[in-house]
């Protein structure tokens, strides 16, 4: 029983202790270590590798597409099945060092990278978020067991790194009710079935413009189910914000 919080108090303590090293030394990139680098961000190599979704994209989910011109045009899964979102927006594409900080946030417990992941995500993604004017954030779930495995939620530390001025968090608002099988080799249709009555709301909503707040967005499946609860719960509209938007290959 004391595993999850055990996980979380050591999960505090390693960020705090990389907060005070980093006040302590030098400031280096948090990705690659080296310098120079502005404090608690990427180096100017880094950012490089962490190119934003140029045009063409889906102006929808934010899909790139392969070709190198043309103009912004719906995707074919965005045609063919319409999301219930407004728009996806990505502040880079899921591959280089993106990659990589995204993997070494999530599965290696560099939680020091939220700031500066946030960081690109805000600068990416202002004008967007302000145009919608969110009333709430609302940060993808994990399942209770995922959680204690892993000891924290990445949208969660994300969103509460974004720090967007006058937008409450509502960390207990949507909740993953069903365990699903891991989404990597699935198929969109597969994905989507996999999730279907996965999420569910603690309350109904009143109208409220919902943000929605997840790290990586492959097909989708994940950010269509949430924001079809949401809205089916009395949401007026959903954003999706995502820090890496993968390709159909990725």
């Amino acid at each position: 029983m004391l595993r999850f919080p055990l996980r979380r108090y050591l999960a505090g303590m390693r960020r705090e202790s990389l907060g005070l090293l980093e006040i302590a030394l030098p400031s280096v990139c948090l990705l690659c270590r080296q310098m120079p680098s502005r404090p608690g961000t990427f180096c100017a190599a880094c950012l490089l590798g962490m190119p934003p979704v140029a045009s063409p994209r889906c102006p929808r989910c934010d899909l790139p597409f392969t070709a190198m011109d043309g103009s912004d045009h719906l995707c074919q899964a965005c045609t063919l099945l319409p999301p219930p979102f407004l728009w996806a927006r990505s502040a880079g594409l899921y591959q280089d060092s993106l990659r990589r900080a995204v993997q070494r946030f999530k599965f290696q417990g560099e939680f020091n990278l939220d700031r500066p992941l946030a960081h690109l995500m805000r600068g990416m993604l202002q004008q967007s978020l302000e145009e919608f004017k969110a009333d709430l954030l609302v940060p993808i779930p994990l399942f209770r067991r995922r959680l204690c495995q892993r000891g924290f939620n990445q949208s969660l530390l994300l969103a509460r790194a974004l720090r967007l001025e006058g937008l409450p968090i509502a960390t207990r608002l949507l909740r993953r009710v069903r365990e699903t099988a891991p989404q990597s080799g699935l198929k969109a249709f597969q994905r989507r079935r996999n999730l279907r009555g996965a999420f569910a709301l603690e309350k109904s909503l009143r109208g409220e413009r919902v943000l929605l707040l997840d790290d990586v967005m492959t097909t989708g499946a994940t950010a269509r189910e949430c924001s079809r609860v949401l809205l089916s719960g009395g949401a007026g509209a959903v954003a999706v914000a995502v820090l890496a938007r993968a390709s159909l290959h990725a």
